[in-house]
């Protein structure tokens, strides 16, 4: 009888560790804010704001303290149709305009440069989600056709100190979220027409080679991308209504409900990195969720 007491001890305090060091304990989602059009690029400033592009509201949003404002209105001068946004450590935001087939920069007063409008003299297709990495490289995705047979897209590199653009991966099927893994190195990217997620590893003049799948998901797209401090790759599943969190070594370890069907994107942010923002585009709202690791800084 004293041996199975202590089976039991052992095998609950091996339980309670397991679950502890799951990615998030509690799938409770809250509501932060409501009222969006097909929000999109969820970006942290590090300063207690969250902006979010409205891919069909023409606007770009700002939350913070609870509150929604308007940061910037859809015009010939500023943008027209914005998704993936990032927010670089001076506090201007990187924008990919899928109205103009453009990547933007935006100053925190509203002031929009163009950095790049297009690749051989042709505007992009429709630039979809972008990161900033450490040194300043900039790498974007341009998705063209959301079928998987016809591999139409493209990822792109920007060097921020010389200006030079490069193709650096075609023949992807509507390639959307991308991120750095704070493991490996590795450029990530969601083929979403595929179901899939792919890395590349990244060379010395910010070329990628050697694309591989990661991981297969079943249904539905992944859409955004985000990595914590331990390596896990976070992505909304648009379609299915459901947030995977995948390990370092590909495997599911969490499968997480959203409360619509279509999240689309993610974004860590908080004092402590430990509040991850969801954008969903059924219900046209944002929530957010606690977990247990920081996310990463340059991963999105």
């Amino acid at each position: 009888m004293v041996c199975v007491r202590i089976f039991l001890l052992l095998f609950l305090a091996a339980l309670v560790s397991s679950c502890s060091q799951m990615p998030i304990q509690d799938s409770n989602w809250q509501l932060v804010a409501e009222g969006f059009d097909f929000p999109e690029g969820p970006a942290w400033d590090n300063h207690g704001a969250l902006y979010v592009s409205n891919c069909f509201g023409g606007r770009i949003s700002r939350i913070k303290d609870g509150q929604v404002k308007t940061f910037l209105k859809a015009s010939d001068d500023t943008f027209s149709k914005t998704n993936g946004l990032f927010i670089l450590e001076n506090g201007d935001i990187l924008a990919c305009d899928f109205g103009k087939g453009a990547i933007l920069q935006i100053s925190p007063e509203g002031k929009v440069t163009v950095v790049v409008d297009g690749y051989q003299a042709v505007p992009f297709n429709r630039p979809n989600d972008i990161i900033a990495a450490a040194n300043g490289d900039i790498y974007f995705t341009d998705p063209k056709s959301n079928n998987k047979d016809k591999t139409d897209g493209r990822l792109f590199y920007y060097n921020g100190k010389s200006g030079k653009l490069q193709l650096v991966a075609d023949g992807l099927a509507f390639p959307n979220g991308l991120g750095i893994s704070p493991l490996d190195g590795k450029l990530y990217v969601a083929e979403s027409a595929k179901g899939c997620i792919v890395r590349f590893s990244i060379t010395a003049g910010g070329t990628v080679r050697d694309k591989e799948t990661f991981v297969q998901l079943p249904g539905g797209d992944p859409d955004g991308i985000d990595f914590d401090v331990k390596g896990n790759l976070y992505t909304p599943h648009f379609g299915t209504g459901v947030m995977y969190v995948i390990s370092p070594v590909g495997r599911i370890i969490q499968t997480i409900p959203t409360p619509g069907k279509q999240p689309s994107n993610i974004e860590f942010g908080g004092s402590d990195m430990k509040t991850l923002y969801l954008t969903e585009d059924v219900t046209n709202c944002i929530y957010k969720i606690q977990v247990n690791y920081p996310g990463c800084r340059f991963s999105r």
